[in-house]
């Protein structure tokens, strides 16, 4: 060539055809591939080296990796995450992971106050962050979680649909427990040789302690009547009058028998309006965390034959609700409804 230059021929570098290029992982393990490929083409390691821009001390790595193993062993294998010094430890995330497939349905909040039931102090942010990582972020992640183990189990299960929004704007509320409980009437299912199974709730709007029984339906006066009895003697249990209860137009509630009963124990009536569900916010959102927390993960787990394994069922469910379990609503604030109560019963209180 003109003035003694010497040139090293060009050689393109292309990608083999069968690989695609989507990943960066994919583009560097083509890269490896066409540095032995080009190797071979010369006859000459040093310049195929040069051309593609790595060392031989790298080519003769790769080299080896593809006699030994394949050239599938020139992929970049995946690099473990790197711990660090505040990481949760191991064995607060197995935890986690286990209750969140026993309990599926509930939210971080309430994980991280499971956790801390059992002595691990664990913010709700770093709790959906574990999760996410280990694919169980979204609710209907955790319960496809929890219905696979159950069909591992043997145990049939339904699928779970998505519920709808919760109830929303004006809610009754009174100043002192007892002096308005919430009333209403929720449909369960139909339960396989025992009929269609109803729950009558009554929750307190001052401490939200609720109240559940469950009964064959459909609901009538009769039901309610005896209902409204057991929520009676069970807060004369706890020291406390109920004033006046609060309901929608159901049937069940604006019949004369019942209201007569009412009038009869001294306890007053406050009905909501026509098609206003929100105005009973406190009971219908209660019934919406028992579905979520108790009855859907309970269909899951077991089989139920008798209306009395779901009350019982029930009432260990409502056990933790009342003493255990944190609301942290806007009013709750984190508080239990059992705190609720014992504020009331205080000597400091208002």
């Amino acid at each position: 060539m003109p003035g003694g230059l010497v040139m090293e021929p060009v050689v393109l570098l292309q990608i083999t055809r069968n690989i695609t290029m989507t990943t960066p992982d994919q583009i560097i393990f083509s890269r490896r591939v066409r540095v032995l490929e080009l190797a071979e083409e010369l006859g000459n390691i040093s310049r195929a080296c040069r051309l593609v821009g790595v060392s031989r001390t790298s080519y003769y790595e790769w080299k080896e990796l593809a006699e030994n193993y394949g050239i599938d062993a020139l992929m970049p294998k995946d690099r473990r995450r790197p711990r660090q010094p505040n990481e949760t430890p191991t064995h607060v995330v197995a935890d986690l992971l286990a209750i969140a497939v026993i309990e599926p349905t509930v939210g971080c909040h309430q994980y991280a106050d499971r956790l801390a039931e059992l002595g691990y102090e664990i913010g709700k942010t770093t709790v959906q962050r574990i999760l996410n990582d280990h694919g169980m972020g979204r609710r209907r992640e955790r319960v496809a979680r929890a219905g696979a183990l159950a069909a591992l189990a043997g145990i049939v299960t339904e699928p779970v649909t998505e519920e709808l929004e919760g109830p929303f704007g004006f809610c009754h509320w009174a100043g002192r427990p007892g002096d308005l409980v919430a009333l209403d009437s929720f449909y369960i299912g139909k339960l396989k040789g025992v009929g269609k199974v109803y729950q009558l709730t009554a929750v307190d709007t001052c401490t939200r302690w609720a109240i559940v029984k469950l009964i064959i339906g459909p609901v009538t006066a009769a039901n309610t009547i005896r209902f409204i009895d057991h929520v009676a003697k069970t807060w004369r249990r706890l020291g406390i009058p109920v004033r006046a209860v609060l309901s929608d137009n159901g049937p069940e509630y604006i019949a004369r028998a019942f209201q007569d009963h009412l009038a009869e124990v001294g306890i007053g009536h406050v009905r909501t309006p026509p098609r206003s569900p929100n105005h009973n916010a406190v009971c219908e959102r209660f019934q919406g965390t028992m579905l979520q927390e108790c009855w859907r993960p309970a269909f899951h787990r077991r089989r139920f034959m008798t209306l009395r394994q779901l009350q019982v069922e029930a009432n260990a469910w409502l056990i933790r609700y009342n003493t255990r379990r944190r609301n942290h609503s806007d009013y709750m604030r984190g508080r239990r409804p059992t705190d609720m109560l014992d504020n009331h019963h205080s000597p400091n209180a208002a």
